[in-house]
């Protein structure tokens, strides 16, 4: 194993969970032989891992000229592919995750290394750029939603997604931090692994000038999918705090916050989007639905109830 600062070149492993998206796939595949070229002092391979019992991906992955592994995990949801990739990347020193729906943008993957070089993190999380293959909403985009705020390199973060997200392996192995595969459906595995990660010691800062483009499809356009990520957004985030809270006393206390905490947001994000249809004010309207729905899935966390995103329902437990 190599270090920032090792001659020797790292191992570095780009790994890619799918489901079910095999021509966006196969445009991310096709996009990185020259986001490697442009990467040097590395030695770069690829893992595919498809979570599709149907092995949706595996065309894909066939004659595209790429160093490239294609695994099969059965198990359901993002947080088993994830683990799965860390399994699979036991020789390597650096594994850099990007989802099957992003394109990465020049210089993507050096600057990745480049900045764990500078500062010899044990993760680098780089930016996430929303596009849009239809006209969106206005109302949809001043939701904020899709707003992701950048930073500049070097900015050190509590916490990190794994959309575009380079993780130090013998840092990652040596606090013993995995992806909870309990939240594969929900969502948030990524929030409390990261989340895991500073609280056990590990270090993360972001890189400004690293970018993929997340496509955004028309489904994820309409008002009531942006009421539900935020519904959902929000409950797994409250899960992941409830995860990490130490006994059942301290989980308590947490619970005992987080109801009227989220009673006021459902509150308040009501009064401000009457305030923004009486007033016209679409920022104000969007908002605060938005507001309104962060609330209600802070306060079923709470009380409880896991909203499973990716199944499209509701099931107990927390």
């Amino acid at each position: 194993m190599t270090g920032p600062h090792s001659l020797a070149p790292p191992r570095l492993t780009v790994a890619i969970p799918t489901f079910r998206r095999p021509e966006r796939l196969r445009a991310l595949l096709e996009a990185l032989p020259e986001r490697f070229a442009e990467c040097t002092g590395v030695d770069i391979d690829v893992l595919v891992i498809d979570n599709d019992l149907d092995r949706s991906g595996a065309p894909a992955t066939v004659d595209t000229g790429l160093p490239l592994r294609c695994v099969h995990e059965p198990t359901p949801g993002i947080a088993a592919a994830r683990n799965r990739a860390l399994d699979e990347c036991r020789d390597s020193d650096l594994i850099a995750f990007i989802d099957d729906d992003e394109l990465p943008r020049p210089q993507w993957l050096s600057s990745l290394v480049a900045t764990w070089r500078q500062y010899g993190s044990s993760a680098v999380m780089g930016r996430v750029i929303s596009v849009f293959d239809h006209d969106a909403d206005p109302w949809v985009l001043a939701t904020g939603t899709f707003r992701r705020i950048p930073r500049p390199t070097g900015t050190p973060l509590e916490v990190a997604a794994a959309g575009n997200l380079l993780l130090d392996l013998v840092q990652v192995r040596r606090l013993g931090v995995r992806f909870d595969e309990s939240l594969g459906l929900a969502g948030g595995e990524d929030t409390l692994f990261s989340r895991q990660l500073v609280g056990r010691g590990g270090t993360i800062v972001y890189c400004a000038e690293s970018e993929t483009e997340d496509f955004v499809i028309a489904d994820r356009l309409t008002r009531d999918w942006a009421t539900q990520r935020a519904y959902s957004s929000a409950n797994a985030w409250s899960l992941a705090r409830l995860r990490m809270a130490d006994g059942k006393l301290q989980r308590l206390a947490l619970r005992t916050r987080m109801v009227p905490g989220g009673a006021l947001r459902i509150g308040a994000g009501a009064a401000r989007h009457l305030y923004g249809r009486l007033s016209q004010r679409l920022d104000h309207d969007a908002r605060g639905v938005r507001t309104h729905f962060r609330g209600r899935g802070m306060v079923a966390a709470a009380l409880g109830r896991r909203y499973e995103e990716y199944s499209r329902g509701p099931v107990e437990g927390s």
